[in-house]
């Protein structure tokens, strides 16, 4: 692949949420800038005026391009942006999703893509009625190790898949938390019913269904909220049953101490088993049945090989798919959309009301 910049015309880019203060507003302005296609044009930084005003300017944006609300914005950009990029609280997704898509704009979407399931299936069936390319920000599907292990699993080098397990732990929410990243994150208004589950857990449920193309069919959930004061999960077990009698186990976590960003997939078949871990991306690890165990390396990325990418070149991985589908193209694997996002969220809601016991999913 070829991992210089592509020398063509830059797509018009917006975002909304992701100012000053914000985590993931930095990232997705480096992500889309990697490989030249997007050029940041218009946004809605913040519901605070002044940060609004001074990430707007900071950034290098024309005055009237810098808007007091993500409706003002879509209104104003309807036949300027290509592109819009939603990284706000998720109380606000589905909102400014369906302002976006009805005023002709593609959206790529934080996770989880809306505040509750209900939300969810209404952005879906938006989405199909748009026709506008809409992606789910679930990063870890732009890794390409993550992308050769799903076509390992698709091609039968496993045999017949059996168990899956994924885990996502993280320390963060460990100790009494009141940042801004934290404090919308554990507030059901602004997060919806799942506080762990919805920010990490979506991910590593995802990167299940990803690469095994397993479909879920039912969960059994143990949910904990550890944090004192704390009315969302922090801390959950989950067991998973799939089509065709595979088994599997999820567990996310934000109070385990020392794990800082650890998403790790394993998957066990008939014929051989694979395991990922985010922290260290670029290796897979296959073992066959009555064979060798063999670490996979990657041959194919933005990079040389013997450069490593990372969690910011995955997540510029999608934004290059998707330049690729904004100018007639198709992207090098499959992209995260809407079902991705109503599973997500059916996956949240089940585990939630599951209280120990089985739901079907």
């Amino acid at each position: 692949m070829d991992w210089a910049p592509t020398e063509m015309a830059k797509l018009g880019w917006g975002l909304v949420g992701g100012g000053e203060g914000s985590f993931f507003g930095p990232v997705h302005r480096m992500a889309a800038a990697l490989d030249g296609r997007f050029e940041l044009a218009a946004g809605a930084f913040s519901s605070d005026p002044a940060n609004n005003r001074r990430s707007g300017h900071a950034l290098g944006l024309a005055a009237g391009r810098i808007y007091d609300s993500f409706a003002e914005m879509a209104r104003a950009e309807a036949a300027r942006l290509d592109l819009v990029t939603i990284a706000t609280p998720n109380h606000l997704h589905f909102a400014a999703a369906k302002a976006f898509l009805e005023a002709g704009i593609a959206v790529l979407c934080e996770k989880p893509m809306t505040l509750d399931l209900a939300e969810a299936e209404a952005l879906r069936d938006l989405v199909a009625r748009s026709g506008r390319p809409f992606v789910l920000a679930h990063t870890y599907t732009g890794y390409p190790m993550v992308r050769r292990a799903r076509d390992l699993a698709a091609s039968g080098a496993l045999g017949t898949i059996h168990v899956v397990q994924v885990e996502y732990a993280q320390d963060w929410l460990a100790g009494a938390a009141f940042s801004k990243q934290a404090a919308w994150r554990i507030d059901p208004a602004r997060s919806g019913a799942g506080g762990g589950l919805g920010d990490i857990g979506t991910h590593a449920f995802n990167l299940a269904v990803y690469v095994t193309g397993l479909t879920p069919r039912a969960l059994c959930a143990d949910i904990d909220h550890f944090g004192e004061g704390r009315v969302l999960d922090d801390n959950a077990h989950c067991l998973l049953r799939f089509d065709g009698g595979a088994k599997g186990m999820l567990w996310c976590s934000q109070v385990a101490i020392g794990r800082k960003n650890a998403l790790t997939l394993r998957v066990y078949g008939s014929e051989g088993g694979l395991e990922w871990s985010q922290e260290d991306p670029e290796r897979l690890t296959l073992s066959q049945l009555g064979g060798p165990t063999t670490i996979l390396q990657k041959t194919d990325g933005r990079l040389p090989v013997g450069h490593p990418e990372g969690f910011i070149e995955a997540l510029g991985q999608l934004y290059r798919d998707l330049a690729q589908v904004l100018t007639g193209g198709s992207p090098a694997a499959p992209l995260p959309g809407a079902e991705d996002g109503v599973a997500g969220l059916r996956f949240v809601e089940a585990a939630v009301r599951s209280a120990g016991g089985w739901v079907d999913l």
